[in-house]
């Protein structure tokens, strides 16, 4: 950003309104790069320089709309909040996302995919992410005493949009966790990272599933947010209802989940809870 106290200034007003840090750091970046892209500081700049700098995002650096609309929302803040000209964001319209059915693995597949990883501590992590339908964010923000044994649940402690919940603890995720503890040992974090007190890097885990992925001879266009659509998928097919797997998923909205009834589910069988899937990969 051209200016470090704009820079300073956007930053405190995320910080109050209790925006994540992984968000504070994303709105930072892209209004740095739109200020970037003109050498000046966006306080200096306005509709038409916007109007500008979305185009280039589209025609010349070809950006997905979901990045093209992170960039609208950092905008739209910067303007809006810290520069309280509200003219500018009136001309900030948003993308319209294509919608897509997510890629999903086979229950055959996620079995072939987990047995393929050589690390144990990436495997129980990957484990852990099928087996609870989370985001790799949340899994590798697992601290031990998150996973309840007593009351048989894994507590999710500010996922996405700052909310914690809680997932079934399945037995054969239990098992495998235990055997996982007993010969690492974490104390703080679940799945620390050469740093014990940092946890390992999303992209630690990426490879390591896109390498087991390899060995599996699986060549869907997958990746580790696969295994959560796979979650939610395989739930459906065994008639967990809709509204249980919303909660599981942590979506505030239905029809956020309403995306996976692409696969034919026998109404009858709804309402039967979320059953242990992790039992039939291992």
């Amino acid at each position: 950003m051209a200016t470090t106290s704009l820079r300073q200034r956007m930053t405190e007003d995320l910080h109050i309104r209790n925006y994540s840090p992984r968000t504070v750091e994303t709105y930072v970046r892209e209004v740095a790069s739109f200020a970037a892209h003109f050498g000046k500081s966006p306080a200096e700049l306005g509709p038409e320089e916007v109007r500008s700098y979305q185009v280039h995002l589209v025609e010349e650096r070809h950006v997905s709309w979901s990045r093209f609309n992170q960039a609208v929302c950092a905008l739209r803040f910067v303007y809006g909040t810290t520069l309280q000209r509200e003219n500018v964001v009136k001309a900030i319209p948003f993308g319209k996302r294509e919608k897509k059915v997510p890629v999903v693995l086979s229950v055959d597949e996620v079995r072939r995919v987990l047995k393929a990883v050589v690390n144990e501590k990436q495997r129980a992590a990957l484990l852990t992410i099928y087996a609870a339908g989370l985001r790799l964010s949340e899994a590798i923000g697992l601290v031990v005493s998150d996973i309840d044994s007593e009351r048989m649940v894994v507590r999710i402690r500010q996922g996405k949009g700052r909310k914690d919940r809680f997932v079934p603890l399945s037995p054969t995720l239990l098992g495998e966790l235990r055997r996982y503890w007993a010969t690492h040992r974490p104390t703080g974090l679940l799945f620390p990272g050469a740093e014990r007190s940092c946890p390992m890097h999303p992209t630690t885990i990426q490879k390591a599933f896109q390498q087991a992925k390899l060995r599996a001879h699986v060549e869907k266009p997958a990746s580790v947010h696969t295994l959560r659509h796979s979650f939610a998928t395989h739930l459906l097919e065994k008639g967990t209802d809709l509204r249980t797997i919303q909660v599981l998923l942590g979506h505030t909205c239905l029809s956020t989940t309403s995306v996976y009834l692409h696969v034919g589910v026998c109404a009858g069988q709804a309402g039967r809870g979320a059953p242990d899937l992790l039992s039939a990969v291992i």
